[in-house]
């Protein structure tokens, strides 16, 4: 068999392929002189919005920005607990870190690996002030669950979107169960544009108005200013992603696909498959198997050496970094196995729409001649 080469990553065929709609737009905002909260932001607001049926969008700087602010928003801040998970990218607990509140970890579900709803009432205590679902590698999280308890105990919930746009549950969409919903728009994800980005998309009024004001320095009228930051979507961002979103139903069918088609392939294989709950939309952002710990080294190296570029996500769990900067020396070690054995085990396969079938077919080929040697 011939070697190939491939990529991770599809977004320099996706730009070629949108190529004279991309170009278009970005030359209308240059033309424009409006680069900075202007009318390509605002259309693309309006868009997002309604994509997600819900009353505001509100682009910022970047998914990070978009938790951090949203939590401010909410008044979470010193004092507070928030529910997450620990394996996600840091960005979930470090935005809970850094609006000054503490990030309580809860182990994640064997299948799903989403946050197990079953560990988080055991997990509040009269600190706890919010839950935060990862919608992770592209499967929302049990948020019919989340939000019943959240209500019962009258927390927050917000929802960490950064890899589900397009995603939905078996009875619900996304962002109806809760307060806010922050996504990013990172080149890396399922709707990405050519750097950073990201937004909080809401229902209440209060929140979109907030963050409007701390995104921009406190401002929503020139030279009047309370306290705030910058951290916003630049016009040439929004253009591009406007061009993007008509477009990410058919690119998430066409990840579904890819996803169903490695499933099939890759079923005589040893490794751990993903998982799609019942009835949900699972947009596959990532296609992640898990193998053996002690095997995931070499089946990496052997697929790199093929010309496949897997990667993890994500092998250390945030509770398990070094960078760990909330933890203090007396508070004891979360027990997550589950979220442990994750990511000890994760590898992701290459994944974007367009994949072409030979690619798909090259790396599973690959997986099972890396098998055979396995004994």
């Amino acid at each position: 068999m011939a070697q190939m080469t491939v990529s991770f990553y599809g977004h320099v065929r996706q730009y070629h392929n949108l190529k004279k709609e991309i170009d278009a737009a970005i030359s209308q905002v240059l033309d424009s002189g409006q680069y900075v909260l202007g009318p390509a932001l605002r259309r693309f607001e309006e868009e997002l919005a309604e994509y997600f049926s819900l009353k505001h969008a509100v682009g910022v700087n970047s998914g990070t920005d978009a938790l951090w602010l949203a939590f401010m928003a909410l008044g979470i801040g010193p004092g507070d607990e928030v529910i997450t998970v620990a394996n996600t990218f840091f960005a979930t607990a470090e935005a809970i870190w850094i609006a000054g509140a503490k990030p309580v970890f809860v182990d994640t579900d064997p299948l799903t690996n989403n946050i197990d709803v079953t560990k988080i009432e055991q997990a509040i205590t009269p600190r706890t002030k919010a839950i935060v679902p990862v919608h992770l590698y592209g499967q929302p999280a049990d948020m019919t669950a989340v939000s019943r308890i959240a209500r019962k105990h009258n927390l927050l919930v917000v929802e960490d979107c950064a890899q589900a746009i397009g995603a939905a549950g078996d009875s619900f969409k996304i962002g109806e169960l809760s307060d806010a919903v922050c996504t990013s728009f990172i080149i890396q994800k399922n709707l990405g544009t050519f750097g950073d980005g990201g937004a909080v998309i809401t229902n209440r009024d209060d929140v979109a108005e907030r963050v409007r004001v701390l995104r921009n320095h406190g401002s929503v009228v020139r030279s009047v200013h309370s306290m705030g930051y910058n951290s916003r979507l630049d016009d040439l961002h929004a253009a591009i992603l406007s061009v993007k979103l008509k477009h990410i139903d058919e690119w998430n069918d066409k990840r579904r696909q890819l996803a169903m088609a490695y499933t099939e392939n890759l079923q005589d294989t040893s490794l751990k498959l993903p998982y799609e709950a019942p009835g949900y939309r699972h947009v596959y952002h990532l296609y992640v198997v898990e193998t053996e710990p002690e095997k995931r080294s070499a089946l990496l190296e052997f697929l790199q050496g093929a010309g496949i570029d897997a990667k993890c996500h994500y092998p250390i769990a945030i509770h398990q970094q070094e960078g760990y900067p909330w933890r203090q020396p007396a508070d004891p070690a979360p027990s997550l196995p589950n979220t442990e054995a994750n990511a000890a085990g994760c590898i992701s396969l290459p994944m974007y729409p367009e994949l072409t079938d030979a690619e798909l077919q090259y790396t599973v080929d690959k997986i099972y001649q890396w098998e055979q040697t396995q004994g």
